[in-house]
């Protein structure tokens, strides 16, 4: 034995070392134990015929999982270098092969519990759940007169399985009107109820269904009975006419879009019923078939009518086309004026854009007067565009808020094209203040024509 106590410590360390190295043969004899248990397990799911048979198969599963989860699997060896310590062409680590098949197990056990889940039921749970998502369907969507009918009869026939499945008296409503009113063209006093009877009607089965008490294994072939009704109404459900599969005409026509006319004067019939609506401000009509038309010839007059009209109930659907940088919509949104704050914050996007969105929205949050909108706009008069200059006073002086006096009279006093000159001048007019007149006034021999025109008619006597 060596004397050096250098490498008498080293070999004290190697044993130590190799007495607490996991024991690969018992990891592996436990691999075979829970394989060949997981077998068995296997055998025990497929014998079982009950509910209570899957229970104690689910508990055996459970425990067997943790059991599974106590075993550690030690990573490969590595080298010096800290990779793996084989070569490409030597066999994988026997670390390796352990994971392999640990990784098996658990793959195997995740199989088996999928399948205890599919083997069961079916529960009454299942079918009340299934009736509540056909219910939310037909609540849920616009239906056609023969959408309304159809959905009548459909559930009439589920309620009739559910009464002979279940020894039930369940019935659609007495009172039910399939869609008329609007639907027909008949100016849309009245409206469908069938939706929502059917719906009360469905609640009324599934509460039948929850007081029958039904257990798996004993009323396993009336509640499968009831799955394969319920299947059946949602079938026939998904088979009813929506509002959606009618031709765009037959939507309008039964919506009372063309109820308006004695006859057709212009072709399409569509524009000429467009303009007797907007004759009569029938904002709804318009808007009505702006959204259903698929034309850009009548999305024009649309947006052209609306533009003429500036209806409040136009301010939704103008926003939505307004955040698609249509410039027609943000034309409308200035003609109705009010100062909404998602309106303003979305004309805002555009104040620092191109010219052509510039114009628009420059234009429309003048008419609707958005204070927030002075200094971005002031920011504007820099700009190298003239155009873009005089677009921004104008809309500077639809603003009129006195903060603006100054930067209006620094374009007066130095901007050199006249027109742009000329347009602050009219701001400045616009705002009305005795400051804002006195800029202006003092403009009387000036060189262009319209800035001298804007100077004349700064009055700055006091009103009698």
């Amino acid at each position: 034995m060596s004397d050096d106590p250098e490498t008498e410590g080293d070999a004290d360390e190697e044993v130590e070392t190799d007495a607490s190295a996991p024991d690969l043969d018992a990891i592996e004899d436990d691999l075979e134990a829970f394989e060949s248990d997981l077998a068995d397990l296997g055998e025990d799911l497929e014998a079982a015929e009950t509910e209570d048979d899957l229970d104690v198969v689910e508990a055996d599963l459970d425990a067997f999982g943790e059991n599974l989860e106590t075993v550690e699997i030690p990573d490969p060896p590595e080298t010096e270098n800290g990779e793996d310590d084989e070569d490409e062409d030597d066999e994988p680590a026997r670390e390796e092969e352990l994971q392999d098949r640990y990784d098996e197990i658990e793959s195997d056990l995740s199989d088996l519990e999928s399948d205890l889940e599919d083997q069961r039921g079916p529960y009454a749970e299942d079918v009340v759940g299934e009736i509540d998502g056909v219910s939310g369907t037909i609540t849920g969507t616009r239906w056609s007169l023969e959408g309304d009918e159809e959905l009548i009869a459909a559930v009439d026939s589920f309620l009739a399985d559910v009464d002979d499945l279940l020894e039930s008296d369940l019935s659609t409503p007495d009172d039910l009107v399939p869609a008329s009113g609007a639907e027909l063209g008949e100016g849309g006093e009245e409206e469908s109820n069938v939706p929502e009877g059917l719906a009360d009607a469905l609640e009324d089965a599934t509460t039948a269904v929850g007081d029958a008490d039904l257990d798996a294994d004993d009323d396993a072939e009336t509640i499968a009975g009831l799955l394969e009704a319920t299947d059946d109404l949602e079938s026939d459900v998904d088979d009813a006419t929506e509002w959606t599969d009618l031709e765009v005409r037959e939507q309008l026509r039964r919506e009372g879009f063309y109820q308006v006319l004695d006859h057709v004067k212009d072709f399409p019939p569509e524009w000429h019923a467009l303009k007797v609506h907007e004759k009569r401000g029938n904002v709804d009509y318009i808007l009505l078939a702006y959204d259903s038309l698929d034309s850009d010839f009548m999305e024009e007059h649309c947006l052209e009518a609306l533009e003429r009209l500036g209806p409040a109930e136009a301010t939704e659907p103008m926003l939505a086309q307004a955040n698609r940088r249509n410039q027609a919509a943000m034309r409308i949104l200035g003609k109705i004026g009010i100062a909404d704050d998602d309106v303003v914050d979305t004309l805002l996007d555009y104040v620092d854009s191109n010219p052509d969105l510039q114009k628009p929205a420059f234009r429309a949050l003048g008419e609707i007067g958005a204070e927030e909108a002075v200094q971005p706009i002031a920011n504007q008069l820099a700009e190298d565009n003239p155009d873009v200059r005089s677009w921004a006073a104008r809309a500077l002086g639809l603003i009129g808020d006195t903060r603006a006096i100054e930067p209006l009279g620094d374009v007066l006093a130095e901007d050199e094209e006249d027109r742009v000159r000329a347009s602050a001048a009219w701001a400045l007019n616009r705002i009305g203040t005795r400051d804002a007149l006195e800029v202006v006034a003092e403009y009387a021999d000036d060189r262009a024509y319209l800035v001298q025109s804007e100077a004349e008619r700064a009055d700055l006597e006091p009103a009698a």
